[in-house]
C-alpha cells in the first residue's frame, strides 16, 4: 500500500470555520472587520496588517495575494485544483456579473489576459481551463462574491486519484506557487 503524506491539508481540516490561513502573522489575524466573505476578509485583513506596520508583500504572502489592482486583485485558490490555481477577484463585494462597472468588468478580463501570459511562462501548461461560476447552483463555492478562476492543465496529467480516491495531488506548495507567480506578474508589469 502506499501512503500520501499531505502535511499542509492538516491546517485546513482542523479549522474549517476559519476564513484566515493558520499560521497567517499577527497582524492579520487581529483584522476586527467582518469575516462573513473569504474574498473580502482576505484583501481587507492583508490592508490592515499593512495599514498598522506589516510589509506590504509579507501581508500578500500571507493572504495569498498576488497582484493587485484598481478593482480587482489576484490570489491564489486555498485548496487548488492543480498548482497555479488562481482566481481575479474583484474588489467590491458583488455577485452579479451585470452590476459590475464597466470598468470593473473590463479589469477583470485585462487580469484574465496578463494571468494566461504569466501562467504560460511560469507553469509551460497545455491549457488553461477559465471560467466564473455565478450562483451556488452554477458551484460557485462563495456564491456571494463573484471571481474567475484559471487553472493550468497538462495533456497526460490524469490519474485515478482523483476520480475513484477523491483526493488531489499537488506538485507544488502555495508559497512556492505565490514566489513564482508574484514574481512573474512583477515580470508581466515590467517595461
Amino acid at each position: 500500500m502506499d501512503t500520501l503524506w499531505t502535511p499542509w491539508r492538516y491546517a485546513y481540516v482542523s479549522t474549517v470555520e476559519r476564513t484566515v490561513r493558520p499560521g497567517v502573522p499577527a497582524a492579520l489575524e487581529a483584522w476586527p472587520g467582518d469575516k462573513d466573505c473569504v474574498f473580502c476578509n482576505l484583501l481587507a485583513s492583508a490592508d490592515y496588517a499593512i495599514a498598522h506596520g506589516m510589509d506590504a508583500a509579507l501581508a500578500d504572502r500571507a493572504a495569498l495575494i498576488v497582484f493587485r489592482a484598481q478593482y480587482c486583485y489576484i490570489c491564489l485558490n486555498s485548496f487548488p485544483y492543480n498548482s497555479g490555481h488562481i482566481m481575479i477577484v474583484p474588489r467590491r463585494h458583488e455577485a452579479v456579473l451585470a452590476r459590475l462597472d464597466p470598468a470593473e468588468a473590463n479589469e477583470l478580463m485585462e487580469l484574465s489576459q496578463r494571468t494566461d501570459r504569466v501562467l504560460g511562462r511560469t507553469y509551460s501548461p497545455d491549457g488553461i481551463n477559465m471560467g466564473i461560476n455565478l450562483g451556488k447552483a452554477a458551484g460557485a463555492g462563495v456564491a456571494g462574491h463573484l471571481h474567475a478562476h484559471m487553472v493550468p492543465r497538462w495533456a497526460g496529467d490524469t490519474n485515478f486519484m482523483t476520480v475513484f480516491g477523491e483526493t488531489r495531488v499537488l506538485p507544488e506548495a502555495l508559497e512556492t506557487t505565490w514566489e513564482k507567480l508574484r514574481a512573474g506578474f512583477a515580470e508581466d508589469m515590467a517595461p
